[in-house]
């Protein structure tokens, strides 16, 4: 079978045809038909997806065109089909197979959600919500693109860090929050309530031992420990127990609240301190329950074992690095960027980056592996964009250009949005974006 899709015009004699098979993991109604056609050589990644949308619509006519990405021996196709062939030595002599995925470019921009200041901290991990910080110095849960149903009200400073705990439901969600006043709060809120206006809340516990801001926390996946790094350059570990305990101060502070009642908040003390940073501590991920990861402007990625406080690794890659996040095949690959706008990854069993994307124009602020995928990330960057990667390409996926000034902070939620925040005061989510 022969299929003509208008590529680049060249003359009619000089053009290649190739025999192609399509293939596909996609399920019914997204399979082709299982026989090869010839297809002209210079289709790009455009002209193949109208190629493999004319296909299915031969066999539904109903069929609406969408987007896809191929394949060619697991290697993403960013070039004319015969360059991609003559750059990886790949015969045309025999029939070609292609694998075509969704492209994954997101379907919708929501309606911004508006702040008050500069979002510095976003969090989507549980789908029920999603968690911001700002400058403003509170934290917000927004159930939805313009519903913002709780407060967090308390720091002296902004929120420089937001994290999802742990939840019954909707219901009991505890959140914990770091700020430049030095100090992290733990904060519990039922999200299933009917609120018709924002209501707020006070931390059930306020963490003190930092000496400097703190930038940045991650949670234990029991929700029963946060790690927190900071400007004094150290680590530190504290529980998230309601009740006093082994580190926790007897002594409550009392507020008065609407002149009637007295609020009791608890205070911890840090239950131990990791030390081995020479400059601020930027960014820490708890991946797995006895490692903690940590990125500094000292230039280097730790590995830290949580039973020993000991740094067990160091991975210096030359730049300030601003952000981390583990995660792609076997939850082993190390993912960094920081004052260039270069995004790498290692293999923790590696010194040298075993990936770099090199697509942003200013540093890089946020990255954040696709907790279900071995391929995806996305990174945030001064220049303004959040770009979706894909470890089989060198190019990024897509370009989320919703902000109008240096986007701080990014993650993924619902497994199919990307969540953002900046100096533009917005919380802007783009959706239907597919990852199968």
């Amino acid at each position: 079978m022969e299929f003509n899709i208008d590529g680049p015009k060249q003359d009619e004699d000089t053009l290649r045809r190739v025999q192609v098979r399509f293939v596909t993991k996609l399920k019914a109604p997204l399979k082709v038909p299982n026989t090869s056609i010839a297809i002209p050589s210079n289709l790009t990644r455009f002209g193949l997806s109208s190629v493999v949308n004319n296909l299915l619509q031969s066999v539904n006519p109903e069929w609406k065109s969408e987007p896809f990405d191929f394949l060619i021996n697991g290697e993403l196709v960013r070039m004319s089909l015969e360059q991609f062939l003559l750059a990886k030595g790949i015969s045309a002599e025999k029939v070609l197979e292609i694998e075509y995925i969704k492209a994954v470019v997101p379907q919708k921009e929501e309606e911004p959600c508006l702040h008050d200041d500069w979002v510095s901290a976003v969090d989507g991990s549980s789908p029920g919500f999603i968690l911001t910080g700002s400058y403003d110095s509170l934290g917000r849960v927004w159930k939805a693109a313009g519903l913002c149903t709780h407060i967090l009200e308390g720091h002296s400073g902004a929120v420089s860090s937001i994290s999802f705990l742990k939840s019954d439901g909707m219901k009991n969600v505890t959140v914990a929050t770091a700020s430049k006043d030095q100090t992290l709060r733990l904060w519990k809120l039922d999200v299933e309530e009917l609120i018709s206006n924002p209501k707020k809340i006070r931390a059930y516990k306020i963490l003190c031992g930092h000496k400097a801001s703190v930038q940045s926390i991650a949670a234990h996946a029991s929700g029963d420990m946060i790690c927190s790094g900071s400007w004094d350059c150290t680590l530190n570990l504290w529980r998230t127990n309601e009740s006093g305990g082994e580190g926790d101060q007897v002594s409550t502070k009392k507020r008065k609240v609407n002149n009637q009642a007295n609020e009791s908040q608890l205070e911890g003390e840090a239950v131990s301190t990791l030390v081995g940073h020479t400059q601020c501590v930027s960014s820490v991920v708890w991946p797995q329950h006895e490692t903690i990861y940590s990125a500094s402007w000292d230039h280097s990625v730790r590995r830290w074992d949580v039973e020993t406080g000991k740094d067990v690794s160091d991975i210096f890659c030359g730049k300030v690095l601003n952000c981390i996040d583990v995660g792609g095949e076997g939850s082993a690959l190390i993912a960094a960027g920081g004052s260039d706008p270069i995004l790498r990854i290692w293999d923790p069993r590696t010194s040298a980056p075993v990936f770099q994307f090199a697509s942003h124009s200013s540093w890089i602020s946020a990255c954040k592996w696709h907790d279900n995928s071995w391929f995806h990330l996305i990174s945030a960057s001064y220049d303004g964009k959040v770009m979706l990667w894909d470890l089989r390409t060198a190019w990024p996926l897509a370009v989320i250009d919703s902000h109008k000034d240096k986007v701080l902070c990014a993650d993924w939620w619902r497994s199919d949005s990307v969540i953002s925040g900046g100096v533009d005061s917005k919380l802007c989510i783009s959706s239907g974006i597919s990852t199968q």
